[in-house]
């Protein structure tokens, strides 16, 4: 091996110093690189030139190669050393990920060789899903092709920061340095137009072995680093040890009286004595031990990188999907988030569809609630559309009635992944964005202790007796502008002189006092929400008719509002559609939600739930306010009256 295989030239070194934590194999730092690109660009050929000029090729390997190039009349095809399927010798393509263990000086490697062609992209993107960094192949005669972009762009897709880039085939183009800097130029400009930038760009010929070890003299004008020391450039998991704690649980097994918690550490670190929270059940325990592999290697530290086991000083019930991390920084708690989304699938991904949702070792049900745009792949152009084809991109978002622990992939791009599966066929991938969505932890978490219910002596029935009606929760959800605030008080009227005990909890006037110390944040609509929905519920429990009048944009807030009035809980739907409720607007806010005024305004530019399963649904867009008053005072009198009424 050449000097060159593990020193980097000065120029290159400030872009790729190594920094950060890497994975050990022994004393040795193991790195993850994909080999991606165009079909036919010559990404196995490099791979398998690689391995053989830095003498990594079993003993007889190249001879085998040599033989079988000869057969099929051609001198030596350095693909062959990883086309292992006779269907890729044949149609000189590759089918699936190849994997192999490689070795510098420096390090060791598993080198994952992604199919190119389009039809194989669901094997690239398993493959660069596990990636450090990346190595894309461009030929030199061919230029930038349509499944270079596509795959640049799955990179930065799936978080692989670290790409460097290889113009092949130089031999094509009589190593010329103008046809080598345009090339360089298209790939740049496409990365730069992503928002990635390639570490490098090192023009090579595989056949030959060019700048592949060793600098070539054929490319005198070049005097970057070679192959061999762009690998040995790239940095570890870029501070992964320095990030927050993320331990999801693989499985559980009981030794002896121990009941051993396995998992692998994606990122941040965890000791003997930790306070460390799971989520998503919220549950919180202090780490009694670190359990590993074979035991004298047990440790009262681990980190990002590591499979080990924990045990607990108390005994808690947790399962395979569970998040350990520390109780200062822990992933979010929700049922929605937004994603950004690669689609294989041979159907095409349309609203209201189920699949299900693989993040980490969690998995659950989830529904394409909306599709905001896609994204073409070459062009970077936005549409919309009701539809997400095969091999297409989209930014949209997903529902779960189970809560999920949720990483921003801004945040924490090891754990902000997921994949999408349909009848066991995985049919897309992509990462997590949160913005403009709640942390639902707030609102389960328990605070108070030694807290006592007292019970009434007045029982539900009594006071139902005297009231002539049971009591409970009507609550009133929609958008902004849909007519809640004003049928909740002309209900409340007309219940009012028939005789009931009505009262309604309006948003607007919860905040100037109850919920005076909220804001409008994501967490603190939440929070909102949450008191109203208690509120109610003592409003109902002291047999009086509660209706409240809030957007409550998430069904995970209104549910938890159901399960504080449980049986007393009425959803109504107050349904219009935005066009008809900004063309009201009564309080001018679809006016500056547009004007950027008001940002994250439900409808506009943040989203709604409507409901499942609502108790009823009143439409008025197509009908007045008698009409709607009228069904609405209907529907209480067959739900809540102990006797009818005369009006």
């Amino acid at each position: 091996m050449s000097e060159d295989s593990t020193t980097l030239p000065e120029d290159a070194t400030e872009n790729l110093a190594l920094t950060g934590e890497e994975e050990t194999v022994g004393e040795r730092a193991l790195h993850r690189i994909v080999i991606v690109g165009h079909v036919d660009h010559g990404k196995s050929s490099l791979i398998g030139r690689l391995l053989h000029d830095t003498d990594s090729l079993p003993p007889g390997k190249f001879e085998e190669l040599k033989e079988v190039s000869a057969r099929r009349g051609m001198d030596v095809e350095w693909s062959f050393v990883l086309d292992a399927f006779q269907a890729e010798r044949d149609q000189a393509v590759t089918i699936d990920t190849t994997q192999i263990w490689f070795k510098t000086a420096l390090r060791d490697y598993v080198i994952i060789d992604a199919p190119g062609h389009r039809e194989f992209l669901k094997n690239m993107v398993s493959g660069a899903a596990s990636a450090d960094a990346a190595i894309m192949v461009v030929d030199a005669e061919e230029g930038v092709r349509e499944q270079s972009r596509r795959h640049a762009y799955l990179l930065h897709l799936l978080g692989v920061q670290q790409i460097a880039v290889v113009i092949n085939k130089m031999d094509l183009v009589d190593y010329s340095q103008a046809r080598f800097e345009e090339v360089s130029r298209q790939i740049s400009d496409y990365l730069k137009s992503i928002g990635s930038v390639p570490l490098v760009i090192v023009p090579i010929s595989a056949r030959g072995g060019d700048n592949i070890a060793g600098r070539s003299e054929r490319t005198p004008w070049y005097d970057g680093p070679t192959v061999i020391s762009t690998l040995d450039g790239f940095h570890g998991h870029p501070g992964i040890g320095a990030q927050p704690l993320r331990m999801p649980i693989q499985d559980v097994y009981k030794f002896d009286a121990r009941r051993i918690l396995a998992g692998r550490i994606e990122s941040g670190a965890i000791s003997v004595g930790d306070t460390v929270l799971f989520s998503p059940s919220n549950k919180t325990a202090k780490v009694r031990s670190i359990e590993a592999w074979p035991q004298n290697s047990a440790s009262d530290t681990a980190a990002a990188g590591e499979s080990v086991g924990i045990t607990l000083v108390e005994q808690l019930f947790v399962e395979r999907g569970e998040v350990v991390s520390h109780m200062e920084n822990p992933p979010r708690l929700g049922t929605t988030f937004h994603a950004r989304l690669f689609w294989l699938g041979h159907k095409p991904l349309k609203v209201g569809d189920s699949y299900k949702l693989k993040l980490l070792t969690q998995e659950a049900e989830v529904r394409v609630k909306s599709i905001e745009r896609i994204v073409d792949t070459q062009t970077l152009q936005n549409s919309a559309g009701d539809a997400v084809e095969r091999n297409a991109v989209a930014e949209v978002t997903l529902y779960s009635r189970q809560v999920l622990a949720l990483d921003d992939y801004g945040d924490l791009s090891r754990t902000g992944r997921f994949v999408l599966v349909e009848d066991y066929d995985t049919v897309g991938g992509g990462v997590i964005f949160m913005e403009g969505l709640p942390d639902q932890r707030q609102a389960i978490t328990v605070k108070s202790t030694n807290v006592i219910s007292v019970e009434h002596n007045l029982t539900a029935d009594s006071r139902a007796a005297r009231n002539g009606h049971h009591g409970g929760v009507l609550w009133f959800t929609g958008l902004s502008g849909a007519g809640k605030s004003t049928l909740a008080m002309e209900v409340e009227q007309r219940l009012f002189a028939k005789g009931y005990q009505v009262y309604v909890l309006d948003g607007d006037n919860v905040r100037r006092g109850l919920n005076a110390n909220l804001g409008f944040s994501p967490e603190d609509r939440t929070e909102n929400i949450r008191r109203v929905g208690e509120a109610a519920a003592l409003f109902a429990d002291s047999g009086i008719i509660c209706i409240t009048a809030f957007i409550s944009p998430y069904r995970v807030d209104r549910d938890r509002a159901r399960a504080s009035a449980p049986g007393r809980f009425h959803e109504i739907f107050i349904k219009a559609d935005v066009a008809t409720c900004e063309q009201r607007d009564p309080k001018g806010l679809y006016k500056k939600a547009r004007a950027g005024e008001i940002p994250q305004f439900t409808g506009i530019s943040a989203p709604y739930e409507p409901p499942e399963s609502p108790d009823l649904v009143v439409d008025t867009a197509a009908e007045d306010v008698t009409e709607s008053v009228g069904r609405i005072i209907r529907y209480i009198e067959d739900a809540f009256t102990l006797k009818k009424r005369a009006d």
